[in-house]
């Protein structure tokens, strides 16, 4: 094993800001990040150039902690997807606030994972790729505390699994869990029980591989709503309780090592039960909550990702807090500020952010404040919307009497975080006056 997480996270510390990232003060050239941020300077007045993508410090703290706080009311594990942040140090903070490990979409994602001491993936995705399972095997083989689990939905695939692990000389099995379809239509996953449990014989007998559970993704059920997307839930727990019945869990834990810092169990003795995306964890709380008795320990593990920064448009209206109030409101937390560069006219004008810049793949960004140029003073973004997008302009439409100049700044909230992560190298976390403590790196 290399470096805990924390040890990898405090090195990026040392990172020399330059020309890589864009935002960041051309005065800043040749500080190192830390260096950077102990200055805590203002955003707006500290030599921060636009287009700059900023993270709330306050907003990311509570969603962080808000999430922590419903895992642990309704008795989830928690592995949220890093592929929306691919941010490290975001990995470090949601680990701090419980979570059982990180999860990973493909597996460069999980060969950043590794590099940051991430001792617990969930690769939410098939694996058949030879030369990714050569360095996996390489991996659980170095490192006893290392778990590792993936899907697999097809007999093929996990063909092709096992004679790569064979051909790399494995000699820890893969943990793998047999994924379920959200049914017709839907993406991955095998399309019905008697498909899952020719997929769990071909596990069987395979020696490079062991089966840990079941998994699926409840966001794509076709036509969701409450009620559907709880059927499928209820689907895969029986597929679990059925596999269970059958013995196919026999040698739980028979796999895991312990944990290398703590000698703690990695993870021995459990069942996976693995669903939640950013929508309708909320359906995934209440199914689970009626997993029957099984064999050996459940590990009912969710997965949603969006949170951590959450956002002002797609799941702004699907998050299952409006759907259950009581629980709490994740808040949005980035903001991107792009300066005025244009006012051809008294309905347009333009800022120097487009789509090299926000998020625009679901919405277009929103108009939400304006800081004054001459004052510096901020409000409200009244009578302006963002119409359109070209590489590097936004287009606004300005209603009669929208107070705009050209030099002011526009604060635009964004949609879909997944996608405004993997625009920016580098984020600076700005408290509500504009200090900017820290600057989050990411991998993409």
């Amino acid at each position: 094993m290399g470096l805990s997480t924390e040890e990898a996270v405090a090195g990026l510390a040392g990172v020399r800001v330059d020309h890589r990232f864009k935002g960041l003060p051309p005065d800043a050239q040749g500080l190192t990040v830390g260096d950077l941020a102990a200055q805590r300077r203002s955003l707006f007045t500290g030599g921060f150039t636009t287009p700059v993508l900023a993270l709330s410090a306050e907003r990311l703290e509570h969603n962080l902690a808000l999430l922590e706080t419903y895992t642990t009311r309704h008795g989830l594990d928690f592995a949220p997807h890093g592929k929306t942040s691919m941010a490290p140090q975001l990995f470090a903070r949601q680990q701090a606030h419980g979570a059982w490990g990180i999860t990973a979409a493909v597996p460069h994602q999980v060969r950043v994972y590794r590099a940051f001491g991430i001792q617990r993936i969930f690769l939410a995705n098939e694996l058949v790729d030879a030369s990714a399972l050569r360095w996996l095997a390489a991996e659980l083989d170095a490192d006893p505390g290392f778990r590792f689990i993936c899907y697999v939905d097809s007999v093929r695939g996990v063909e092709l699994m096992d004679e790569a692990l064979r051909a790399a000389g494995a000699r820890r099995r893969v943990d793998v869990v047999v994924e379920l379809g959200a049914g017709e239509g839907a993406r991955t996953g095998a399309r019905t029980e008697a498909d899952c449990a020719a997929v769990a014989d071909a596990v069987a007998a395979a020696a490079t591989l062991r089966l840990a559970g079941v998994a699926g993704y409840e966001g794509e059920v076709p036509d969701a709503d409450g009620e559907r997307v709880r059927a499928y839930l209820r689907r895969l727990v029986a597929l679990a309780a059925a596999f269970d019945a059958d013995g196919r869990f026999a040698d739980a834990g028979a796999n895991t090592g312990t944990d290398a810092d703590s000698g703690a169990d990695s993870g021995a003795g459990d069942i996976v039960i693995s669903a939640g995306g950013s929508a309708w964890f909320d359906a995934v709380a209440d199914v689970f909550a009626d997993i029957p008795q099984l064999s050996a320990k459940p590990l009912k593990l969710l997965r949603s990702g969006a949170y951590v920064s959450h956002d002002d448009g797609h799941y702004r209206h699907l998050t299952p807090f409006n759907r259950v109030p009581e629980e709490g409101a994740l808040e949005p937390a980035f903001r991107l500020w792009a300066q005025v560069v244009s006012r051809p006219t008294a309905e347009q004008a333009f800022v120097n952010a487009g789509k090299r810049d926000a998020a625009y793949d679901l919405d277009l960004p929103e108009a939400q404040v304006v800081r004054d140029a001459r004052t510096g003073e901020v409000r409200a973004a009244d009578g302006i919307a963002v119409s359109r997008l070209s590489d590097q302009h936004g287009w606004l439409t300005t209603a009669p009497g929208a107070d705009l100049e050209v030099g002011d700044w526009v604060g635009m909230g964004l949609s879909h975080p997944c996608t405004s992560f993997d625009k920016w190298q580098l984020i600076p976390v700005v408290t509500a006056d504009g200090t900017v403590t820290d600057l989050v790196r990411t991998f993409f």
